[in-house]
């Protein structure tokens, strides 16, 4: 279990990494995102390890990533306002 949980660390860090680079003007602060995808993963690699047993740690793994980056799209925002025409 150290070694599930060392690894949706380290994976969630990069997941959270590459899209506070690739996505920084709709997400908020960098140091919230990268909080949120360690959290996240760490999480999602509770969850599954719960979930799946002891014997998966690949599907530990993957579990962890999707639940990481569930929790990092909670954090987008829109990329900008839709503008209605006015009315006449």
């Amino acid at each position: 279990m150290f070694w599930e949980a060392l690894g949706s660390v380290v994976l969630g860090f990069a997941l959270s990494w590459a899209a506070a680079h690739r996505l920084a003007d709709r997400l908020p602060s960098r140091r919230t995102v990268l909080g949120a995808g360690v959290l996240g993963t760490l999480f999602g690699a509770l969850i599954t390890h719960a979930a799946l047993g002891p014997g998966y740690p690949l599907g530990t793994l993957l579990g962890a990533v999707a639940v990481g980056a569930v929790v990092l799209s909670l954090l987008l925002r829109p990329a900008r306002r839709l503008r209605r025409a006015p009315q006449t």
